[in-house]
C-alpha cells in the first residue's frame, strides 16, 4: 500500500544514524532531498533520494528557481511528497534521532489551548530552564506574556511543532551564555489559539494537507532565519483558516551537527531584528475571504514591501504555488 505519510530531509552527509533510525519507521516514507555537496553514490534502504540530477527531471517550476547548497531545497522533497499522494509531512533534520514516541499526531480533538495575544515562549511551558525557541524576539525574554488562559477547547490543528530533546533548538545568543543541554518534561500538547503566537522551526514538524502550501520555506534570506521566517507568516494565516499551531514534548533527541556559534550569531542578525515586523507584516496582509495561497501571496507581498524580504522571492513563491496546486489536484 502507497503511504500517506512522508518525511521530508536534506542532507549533504552520508546516511546519518537519525536517517536509518526514520527510515525504520514502517507507516512513513523517507525522502531525502540532495544537494551539490551530498556524496554521489548516497542511498538507503526503503528511502527515496533524489539527487541533483533527479531533482531537475521532476519538472518542478521551484527547482529551477531554488539555489543550490542551500536548506530550501527541502522544497523539491516536500513538492515530490505531494505528488505521491501525502496527506502529513514531517519536517526533519539529519541529526534528529526519533524516540520511541515519535508517531503521527492527531490534528482534530479537545486540547489545551492557550489565549490571550502576543508572542508566547512556549519552551517555558516545557521546562523551568530559562530558554525560548530560535526567533522569539529577544526584547521580550524577560517581559510579561499576554495569556489570558489555558483551557481545554476542540480546536483543529494545522502544523505541530514537537521539540527536542539535549540540543534543542535555540538561537546563538543562548548557545553562547548558556550552551547546556535540555530535557523538556513530559505534559499534554498545548495549542496557540488565534493571536498568540511562538517561532516554530523545521525540525520536528508535521504539516496536515490543508497547510502544505505554507511548507515554503524563502530561500533568499539567511540561512538560520528561513524556516523562522515561514513559521511567522503561516501563523496569521493558519488562523484565518481556522486551523491551529500545536506543541508537543520532545520526541526526538538531537545530536547537532558541529556549528560555529559566532557564526550562527551573524547569520541570525536579520532574524532578531525582523522577526516581529515581519509577523506584523503578515498579520496586516492576511483575511479570510482568501484561500491560503492567496493569503501566503499577500503576505510576502508585504513581506517585500517592508524589505523583509527581496522581489525574487516572490517569483519562486509563485513557482512554489503553481507546483503545489498541481502536485495536491
Amino acid at each position: 500500500m502507497q503511504p500517506s505519510n512522508f518525511i521530508v530531509v536534506t542532507s549533504v552527509f552520508p546516511p546519518t544514524d537519525a536517517l536509518r533510525a526514520f527510515a525504520r519507521l514502517s507507516e512513513w516514507h523517507m525522502i531525502v532531498v540532495g544537494d551539490q555537496r551530498t556524496p554521489p553514490e548516497w542511498a538507503l534502504d526503503g528511502v527515496t533520494y533524489l539527487s541533483p540530477s533527479a531533482q531537475t527531471a521532476l519538472g518542478f517550476e521551484t527547482t529551477n528557481l531554488l539555489p543550490w547548497n542551500h536548506y530550501a531545497r527541502k522544497m523539491v522533497g516536500y513538492l515530490y511528497a505531494m505528488r505521491e499522494g501525502a496527506q502529513v509531512i514531517a519536517d526533519t533534520d539529519d541529526d534528529n534521532i526519533p524516540k520511541d514516541n515519535w508517531a503521527c499526531p492527531k490534528f482534530e480533538g479537545e486540547f489545551d489551548v492557550i489565549t490571550g495575544s502576543g508572542f508566547v515562549n512556549v519552551y517555558r511551558r516545557f521546562t523551568d530552564a530559562f530558554v525560548w525557541p530560535r526567533g522569539y524576539p529577544l526584547r521580550l525574554l524577560r517581559a510579561e506574556e499576554a495569556v489570558t488562559a489555558v483551557r481545554p477547547q476542540i480546536v483543529e490543528i494545522g502544523v505541530w511543532q514537537f521539540l527536542a530533546d539535549a540540543d534543542p533548538d535555540v538561537d546563538a545568543v543562548y548557545r553562547l551564555v548558556f550552551d547546556g543541554p535540555i530535557t523538556f518534561a513530559e505534559r499534554a500538547p498545548l495549542v496557540l489559539d488565534h493571536g498568540v503566537v511562538c517561532p516554530f522551526n523545521s525540525q520536528n514538524t508535521v504539516f496536515a494537507r490543508d497547510a502544505f502550501p505554507l511548507l515554503y520555506l524563502p530561500a533568499f534570506v539567511n540561512f538560520r532565519f528561513t524556516d523562522i521566517l515561514r513559521s511567522l507568516v503561516a501563523q496569521p494565516v493558519l488562523w484565518e483558516h481556522g486551523l491551529r499551531l500545536a506543541f508537543g514534548s520532545a520526541t526526538v533527541r538531537q545530536e547537532r551537527n558541529p556549528h560555529d556559534y559566532l557564526k550562527d550569531f551573524a547569520d541570525e542578525i536579520p532574524m532578531y531584528l525582523q522577526a516581529e515586523g515581519a509577523f506584523d507584516a503578515a498579520v496586516a496582509a492576511t483575511s479570510a475571504e482568501a484561500s491560503i495561497a492567496q493569503n501566503l501571496s499577500a503576505a510576502y507581498g508585504r513581506l517585500e514591501e517592508s524589505g523583509i524580504v527581496e522581489s525574487r522571492e516572490r517569483l519562486l513563491l509563485d513557482a512554489w504555488l503553481n507546483d503545489v496546486a498541481r502536485a495536491t489536484a
